[in-house]
């Protein structure tokens, strides 16, 4: 028999995740401060609790898709949270992108109370999100792992058990690095291309068919060179998690200069009102410094 979960944080990636649970045979109870997500979810036949501690006493497992480390720590920890209502041997899952020592903390104080407790943020965005397609690192025991798989093979496609607590969210972290840094790259190729009076169009297609080809440049590429920059990962969420990063950084001893220049770039954006624009959007930053658009003559490219 599958296990009731409880799952907290119906946002944009917490949604579409709900919903496949459900679609998998999973019995859902779910709790998240907009109405309007859980009435979504509560109309397709999930279950509503007043809390996160009513959530912990009417389930099986536990989820949390939730914004950052406070909301995570408020949730799990505080007042009314989950510490008030779980119970030994239930299993905790957060999935939420949290600064490693976050996740460490919340996984030792909720095993005082002989909670399992896994953090296992995902990649993917929405799209990968509502495909059940995401990538999933997770931390914890390898036995909690194997016991949580069935559930998260509900969600993602590939999904790796990293090590012990906090691993999940550190290779979140090098996850978000690289993607950074690949933005970046990319967004200062097209400026200067641009600048030097080069479609950027031809930019992409030479450099995708070389050693700097890269996932962000086949996926954004094309569409940045259009000025299409619909968020399918905003870039405020970004700008947390460098800020994540460079707090990982200083806790490990670990200098990430690389990082933090990406980080100031973002925030640059952020400073001029680009925060829900896709991430990919850290190319207007580039722009504006160079007073030139990396836009395609060619609107078929």
């Amino acid at each position: 028999m599958k296990p009731k979960i409880g799952f907290i944080g119906l946002g944009v990636m917490g949604k579409p995740m709900a919903k496949n649970l459900m679609a998998n045979g999973y019995a859902l109870i779910v709790h998240d401060i907009n109405e309007a997500a859980v009435g979504e979810i509560t109309g397709q036949g999930a279950d509503t609790a007043n809390g996160p501690a009513e959530i912990a006493r009417s389930c099986d497992a536990i989820i949390t898709m939730l914004p950052d480390s406070p909301d995570v720590e408020a949730v799990a920890l505080g007042a009314g949270g989950l510490i008030e209502g779980v119970r030994q041997g239930q299993l905790y899952l957060d999935m939420s992108t949290i600064a490693p020592r976050a996740a460490v903390r919340v996984a030792q104080l909720l095993s005082e109370k002989g909670v399992r407790c896994l953090d296992a943020p995902v990649s993917g965005g929405e799209v990968g999100a509502i495909n059940a397609s995401l990538s999933i690192m997770v931390g914890g025991s390898k036995a909690d792992f194997q016991e949580a798989l069935p559930i998260l093979e509900a969600l993602g496609k590939t999904i790796t058990h990293c090590g012990p607590n906090g691993s999940g969210q550190i290779v979140k972290a090098c996850n978000q690095i690289q993607v950074a840094l690949n933005l970046v790259g990319m967004a200062e190729a097209l400026t200067l291309g641009a600048k030097a009076g080069v479609d950027p169009a031809i930019i992409i297609k030479v450099l995708s068919g070389g050693y700097a080809q890269t996932r962000v440049m086949d996926v954004r590429g094309p569409r940045v060179i259009q000025g299409d920059f619909a968020p399918g990962f905003k870039s405020r969420f970004h700008f947390k998690d460098l800020n994540i990063i460079l707090e990982s950084g200083r806790d490990y001893g670990c200098p990430l200069p690389a990082s933090a220049l990406a980080r100031e770039l973002f925030s640059a954006m952020l400073a001029a009102g680009r925060g829900d624009l896709d991430h990919s959007g850290i190319l207007t930053v580039l722009e504006d410094m160079a007073h030139v658009q990396a836009r395609t003559t060619n609107p078929g490219s």
